[in-house]
């Protein structure tokens, strides 16, 4: 079934008001066309996957040095309520910078310093993700080729929907998006105290033993192991990821269907956020025949996961049942426990830095690396000794509590993220209107 917001065919044709994004802007200013100089630590270098659904994520963040830091800003720095949009791979993803952080602009991006005497940062970054918006960008594109891409001048000359009211549009988005952003936090905390088990457990192997007590404290015997370079419990060993799991892919020509107007959701790993909600508005459409061909190829399970293999490598999703029909890009690989037992314990190794390390040493590619289906098979995992196996059963059931826990934030946030994505075309259509705030109605009577 089709969510109840998706269909936006009741929209009108947009009438009102509206100002060129250049003369919203102080500045529109480009990234520098050259690969930056990565690092292991120093300044954050924003790059094109750290975008997404209006946010900034810097759960994988990518560094360079200082001095690097300092010439890619020499057109413009970043700053705290600028706005950062993308020119492709994808093009039109949009975020606003985040008090506290200092950054640098990777490829492919533009940094947008709003006017703010003339529109709130607040304002026009949600003007700019509408349909009205979106389609002007999307129309932009003039390459012809598979790989949009947003020119300056086209950027430029954007209009952008303007209304007297502007400021309380951008307080009921914000109420939204603001309790998305604290049901997220509160994931990702559960999920921190997931990982803390998993290390004391998985890492320092102080995992209870027969009487209670911790393993390696208390003189478990240790080998040392020639490939993790590290001791191990005596008797446990290497196994690959499909030992534990099915690797499966949902697409094996790698060829992306054909887009329609009006369709079913073709979800990338972008469009998925860590606890399994999906940009519905963002998502490409494409026709029914795909989707059952996905069907029937596999299944999404209560413990299914995403796994991004192409671009966006080493990014992990929960794949859950949604209330719709969609499939999955060819750029993901489906993972599936083959006991429920597994579910925590792959989750959580796979999110490890360990396991990315080993998946990186896999890759081809540089512009966009991928990892082969079957070399991710075969990333290897540590497999406890028959009289600890059932760890994974004791482990699941801790971590299942927790992620449990989660269940009705992600519900709460899956129906934030349909109500404002249904909501926001609306506004900017003129169609629905928000009284302005008490605050706003002050100062305008001075």
């Amino acid at each position: 079934m089709i969510n109840q917001y998706e269909n936006l065919s009741y929209l009108s044709p947009f009438s009102g008001k509206t100002i060129p994004l250049k003369e919203l802007c102080l500045s529109i200013t480009d990234c520098p066309h050259s690969t930056p100089k990565w690092s292991e630590e120093g300044m954050i270098v924003i790059r094109s996957f750290n975008i997404k659904n209006g946010e900034l994520d810097l759960s994988s963040p990518s560094y360079t040095d200082h001095g690097s830091y300092l010439e890619r800003n020499k057109r413009a720095t970043p700053e705290p309520g600028d706005i950062i949009i993308t020119r492709e791979a994808p093009m039109g993803e949009l975020c606003m910078i985040p008090d506290g952080v200092e950054c640098c602009l990777g490829q492919r991006m533009v940094l947008l310093k709003v006017n703010e005497q003339k529109v709130s940062n607040q304002y026009l970054l949600f003007a700019l993700q509408s349909e009205f918006v979106q389609k002007q960008i999307s129309k932009s594109d003039r390459t012809g080729s598979t790989v949009s891409n947003l020119c300056i001048p086209d950027l430029k000359e954007i209009e952008i929907p303007i209304f007297e009211n502007s400021k309380a549009i951008a307080d009921a988005l914000k109420a939204i998006t603001s309790k998305i952003r604290v049901n997220n936090l509160i994931n990702s905390e559960l999920e921190a105290m997931a990982k803390t088990l998993y290390d004391y457990w998985f890492v320092q192997f102080d995992f209870p033993d027969a009487n209670g007590k911790p393993y390696k404290a208390s003189g478990g015997k240790m080998i040392y192991n020639p490939v993790l370079k590290r001791e191990i419990p005596e008797g446990w060993s290497l196994v690959p990821l499909e030992y534990f799991a099915d690797v499966i892919d949902p697409h094996p020509s790698h060829r992306a269907p054909k887009e329609v107007e009006h369709g079913f959701p073709f979800a990338g790993i972008g469009d998925i956020d860590e606890s399994g909600n999906i940009a519905i508005s963002k998502a490409r459409k494409i026709d029914e025949e795909f989707v059952e061909k996905q069907e029937r190829d596999y299944a999404i399970g209560d413990y299914s996961l995403g796994y991004g293999r192409v671009g966006t490598v080493g990014k992990v999703v929960r794949l859950k049942k949604q209330k719709f029909r969609y499939a999955l890009s060819p750029t993901l690989s489906v993972i599936n426990p083959k006991k429920p037992e597994y579910a925590g314990y792959i989750y959580t190794v796979i999110k490890s830095e360990e396991f990315y390390k080993n998946v990186l040493k896999n890759t081809s590619g540089t512009t966009r690396p991928a990892i082969g289906i079957q070399l991710l098979r075969k990333i290897p995992m540590l497999k406890p000794r028959n009289e600890h196996a059932d760890m994974f059963e004791r482990y699941e059931k801790i971590t299942r509590e927790l992620f449990e826990k989660t269940s009705i934030a992600n519900q709460e946030s899956q129906e934030l993220i349909e109500l404002r994505d249904w909501l926001l075309p609306m506004l900017m259509n003129g169609q629905v209107t928000v009284k302005p705030s008490t605050e706003a109605q002050e100062d305008q009577h001075g």
